[in-house]
């Protein structure tokens, strides 16, 4: 296998990887407690830059060409905990503002602004994260201590993303399998029942927008250390869209749709449609992209809404169940459907 051959392979799977971890975060927050989060990326944004700078080191480091604060030079994985913590922490004060009084699709509308501001921001003032130019040189983390080919360096670094994003996927769920996890779908289906059963919904929120947001800034601070560039065109609002269009048609709620819809939108739409031939004007190509990934999801929003893997609810069984000798277990709904049926059936 040629050279080449292996990076795109490699970039394919590092993609994938940090694909993957941004997505459950955002299942999180939308799938399991049913916030919209347009600002998404904002947190994978500033999780990617933490990583940076501190990777980095001052500004003057490098001929001084780069303007941005907050350099340091920290050992590996330090720089990854500066990014789940960048993501965690910018997370917490926009849910504060957004999370608390407004409704859901009002803090879907909040979210979104605060993310086109961040990035019009940070893209026209150049003495805070170096404007448009963004950030450069990001050295990969132990390459130069670690006695291996440029290659194998990346294999070594797949496999490392495999792991963090594993390790991440078994947290959350164990988080969602908790009892927390059992509130946050409670205010996700019925937030007035909710509150009833003294669920603090504010709080909530919050605690979910902080997990979800270091997830974020964690996937963002894996990408930027293999990519080892940082630019605030890359991390644009409409790569949430992608995010949600592959939780949305994988199954929200279900960490199996979840895996499936990432495969299927970000990796192979986005890489299919570089294998077609050049046709029509320059950038036609990118823009097909877009309209199959719009296309799919209004296919599955009007076709199948709950997605190829749906999330598999439960419930206990009612008193009556239990009288006609129903074993004192949770039940699918499929299973419940079936013996209310037979229940309802004609008495002889």
């Amino acid at each position: 296998m040629s050279a080449a051959t292996q990076f795109y392979i490699i970039s394919l799977l590092v993609f994938a990887a940090v694909d993957l971890l941004a997505a459950y975060g955002l299942n999180l927050q939308f799938g399991v407690a049913g916030l919209l989060s347009f600002a998404f990326i904002l947190f994978q944004s500033a999780g990617a830059y933490a990583a940076s700078v501190t990777s980095l080191g001052p500004d003057t480091a490098n001929g001084g060409f780069q303007h941005y604060i907050l350099g340091s030079t920290l050992p590996f994985p330090l720089p990854l905990v500066c990014a789940a913590l960048a993501g965690a922490l910018l997370a917490l004060p926009i849910g504060l503002v957004t999370l608390r009084r407004l409704r859901s699709d009002y803090q879907a509308i909040a979210l979104l602004v605060m993310s086109i501001i961040a990035t019009d921001l940070v893209t026209n003032d150049q003495h805070l994260l170096n404007g448009a130019a963004g950030l450069s040189l990001i050295p990969a983390p132990l390459q130069n201590r670690l006695a291996l080919t440029q290659v194998g360096y990346q294999w070594l670094f797949v496999l490392f993303c495999i792991v963090v994003t594993a390790a991440c996927y078994l947290v959350m769920r164990r988080l969602t399998k908790a009892p927390l996890g059992r509130a946050m779908r409670a205010m996700r289906d019925n937030e007035q029942a909710a509150l009833s059963l003294g669920k603090n919904v504010v709080w909530l929120r919050i605690i979910t927008f902080a997990v979800g947001g270091a997830m974020a800034g964690l996937s963002g601070g894996l990408l930027v250390e293999f990519v080892g560039a940082w630019a605030p065109s890359g991390w644009l609002y409409p790569e949430t869209f992608v995010l949600f269009t592959a939780i949305i048609i994988g199954g929200t709620g279900n960490d199996v749709g979840v895996l499936a819809g990432v495969l299927l939108v970000p990796v192979v739409i986005a890489e299919a449609t570089q294998f077609l031939p050049s046709i029509g004007r320059p950038g036609l190509i990118a823009a097909l992209q877009w309209i199959l990934i719009g296309v799919l999801l209004i296919v599955f929003l009007w076709l199948r809404p709950q997605g190829i893997f749906p999330e598999r609810k439960r419930r206990f069984p009612s008193a009556e169940e239990l009288s006609r000798g129903v074993p004192r277990r949770r039940l699918s709904i499929g299973a419940s459907a079936a013996l209310n049926g037979r229940q309802g059936a004609p008495r002889g």
